[in-house]
């Protein structure tokens, strides 16, 4: 299998994880306080990652500390305590069809700041699977603003921002392992300050075993997304990369149908068609930058 492919399909395998977590933390953030929540799954995965690193080749050109602090600080800190204080205050629904834009500013990021070669078709396959998108989660569409709704836009933004400078750390040398490392564990020192201030120490050390549960199972989910998502930008463009994400809706309107025996509707069906068309033509697309293809 060439680069460009297992790049897909790591990216593909991220689609599936997301398709069922946003559902699944939406649950566990009720139960357990988003900040405690988000702060202990960043730091396991940080350490985790961090002992990775160790064993696997040294990056070509490795990234200043200080530059995967500044990554960790608004992929792995700001970004999620924006997303899960939001999500306390939506629908799971809204959260994931807002979530979905990210395609949209990952495009805008990997065209401008990484000189990304974006061609009609990808335009088209990505325009084209954003209104899929709006048809298939016609149900889930706001009628009104909320709260929530606002503070989840925002992380979506920063994730954009933060994947673009992950994809910049690797396009000049970096790798993966550590990059998804500092992510995460520079992440968590914010997020560990942010629970200190707000005097959560004590909540956090009374947690409940069934607490305990809920933040390993979304510790293992959120492992699976951050390892698929970064290696699979190790080889294909974000723009690309991003796009894929879309067909998370898909795969969990399928799930609902097979293990859960929920109905479908035309409007669901058309969206879907619409999303894997897209697809299948933006993976037709080859990975290359306007100044020369990718190293």
């Amino acid at each position: 299998m060439d680069k460009e492919r297992f790049g897909v399909l790591l990216v593909l395998l991220t689609a599936l994880e997301s398709s069922v977590a946003i559902i699944v933390n939406r649950f566990f953030v009720l139960k357990v306080d988003p900040v405690i929540f988000t702060a202990v799954r960043a730091i396991l995965i940080g350490i985790t990652f961090f002992i990775v690193s160790k064993y696997m080749p040294k990056p070509k050109k490795a990234a200043k500390t200080k530059d995967l602090a500044v990554l960790g600080l608004i992929g792995g800190g700001l970004a999620f305590l924006l997303f899960f204080t939001g999500l306390k205050l939506t629908t799971g629904g809204r959260a994931a069809l807002i979530h979905k834009t990210l395609p949209l500013w990952a495009a805008i990021i990997g065209y401008y700041f990484l000189k990304e070669k974006i061609t009609r078709n990808q335009k088209t396959a990505i325009g084209v699977a954003i209104l899929g998108l709006l048809i298939l989660q016609y149900d889930n569409l706001p009628t009104d603003i909320r709260w929530g709704d606002a503070l989840v836009l925002g992380a979506t933004l920063l994730w954009a921002i933060e994947n673009g400078l992950a994809k910049k750390f690797m396009n000049l040398g970096e790798n993966n392992w550590r990059v998804t490392y500092g992510r995460m564990f520079f992440g968590s020192l914010f997020l560990f300050g942010v629970l200190l201030l707000q005097g959560k120490l004590s909540t956090l050390l009374s947690l409940q075993l069934i607490q305990w549960v809920y933040i390993l199972v979304s510790t293992i989910l959120l492992t699976w997304y951050v390892l698929t998502w970064y290696w699979s930008l190790k080889f294909i463009n974000l723009s690309k990369a991003a796009g894929f994400l879309l067909i998370s809706p898909v795969i969990s309107l399928v799930l609902g149908i097979v293990f859960l025996g929920e109905s479908i509707y035309p409007m669901q069906v058309f969206g879907s068609v619409l999303i894997l068309g897209a697809l299948m033509v933006l993976a037709s697309t080859k990975s290359e930058r306007i100044y020369g293809e990718l190293p």
